[in-house]
């Protein structure tokens, strides 16, 4: 916006009416005359700038008001549209959450009828599964049922049984695919009877027996009896040697007992003192012990791995060359073979022929 120039004030009337008088008070003298139409030319022209000068004020001043209304105008109208965007904005955030909850739900319901659709062709599945797949799955549970058995009751009667009726079944079923199920179940009952299992009950004794045997067992560093002098080499000495003889005789036999000098195998058993070997062989009873659990629980590995403990405890700590401790080792040995054989037969043969069977090969 252009300023407007100051108007300068027009001139006071006083100052040319004071000429004349100035001029009259010179006596008789011819001067020039005053130039008052000239002074009022001057003041109209001033007046007209004045008011030209008014006017374009007033003229700015409206049109300064005309674009502070419309500019008022357009601040209330940014408002306007500011609060509306505001309330849009607020409605598309309410409708994002509303559209996300129902694709959410949506989500869920799609889920839903997925499942739904898994298990019922699930169920149609089995509903058309046919007769001879129920008696595939069936046989093969039973089977499995009687492994489990046998294997706990340590005796092939359960799995005999299973075995023929599952023949039976097959039989009756007249089906050519069932022919490998009928000649596997056949070789499985062959070779279950021809199996030999050993006798649980004198295993079960023999262990008995080396509990017992475990107080007899000597350990690798035992103290043997010294060997009794006879009574008349002794006498004979004492009448040759008299006094001095006498006293060297007992000098050796406490050196004799303060040291003794021995072959051990094992370093471990050097170190082992009296109240060690009780210790050691009450770990080895209870070695034995814990085989004869195992046994009675049908656990044949934890069994065999403490038979195996035993043997070794008895090499390491007891002495090799004693007639007890060889017997308590054959005895365990024995016990280790007759521990392989105790393992009741599988049919596998036949779980693989049902297996072929069921997968309609």
């Amino acid at each position: 916006m252009s300023s407007v120039p100051p108007i300068a004030p027009p001139p006071s009337p006083a100052a040319p009416v004071a000429a004349p008088a100035d001029t009259a008070a010179q006596a008789g003298s011819p001067g020039p005359l005053p130039a008052a139409p000239r002074g009022n030319a001057l003041q109209w022209i001033l007046a007209a700038m004045a008011a030209a000068a008014l006017a374009s004020t007033g003229l700015l001043w409206q049109k300064l008001s005309g674009i502070q209304e419309q500019l008022a105008r357009q601040s209330a109208d940014s408002g306007a549209l500011a609060i509306e965007a505001r309330t849009m904005a607020r409605q598309a955030e309410d409708l994002v959450r509303e559209t996300a909850a129902r694709l959410s739900v949506a989500e869920a319901r799609v889920s839903e009828v997925a499942l739904q659709r898994t298990q019922l062709e699930e169920l149609m599945q089995s509903l058309s599964r046919s007769r001879d797949e129920n008696l595939v799955v069936d046989i093969e549970s039973s089977l499995r049922l009687a492994q489990q058995q046998a294997q706990l009751t340590g005796s092939v009667e359960p799995l005999l049984a299973s075995l023929k009726s599952a023949e039976l079944r097959v039989a009756r079923a007249a089906q050519p695919r069932l022919t490998p199920v009928q000649r596997a179940i056949a070789k499985d009952v062959a070779r279950i009877k021809g199996t030999a299992l050993s006798d649980t009950p004198a295993m079960l004794v023999r262990l008995d027996e080396l509990v017992s045997l475990a107080d007899e067992l000597p350990v690798g560093n035992a103290l043997q009896a010294p060997k009794a002098a006879p009574s008349l080499q002794r006498k004979t000495e004492e009448t040759l040697t008299g006094w001095s003889g006498r006293m060297l005789e007992l000098v050796r036999e406490e050196v004799r007992g303060l040291v003794r000098v021995s072959k051990i195998e094992n370093p471990d058993v050097a170190l082992l003192s009296p109240e060690q070997s009780f210790f050691v062989r009450e770990n080895f009873k209870l070695k034995v012990l814990n085989a004869r659990l195992g046994l009675l629980s049908r656990q044949t590995d934890a069994a065999r791995a403490d038979l195996v403990a035993a043997s070794n405890s008895l090499t390491r700590y007891f002495d090799a060359g004693s007639r007890k401790t060889q017997t308590a080792q054959a005895a365990l040995q024995q016990l280790q073979t007759q521990m392989r054989t105790l393992e009741v037969p599988r049919v596998d043969e036949t779980l693989a022929a049902l297996a072929t069977a069921a997968a309609g090969r």
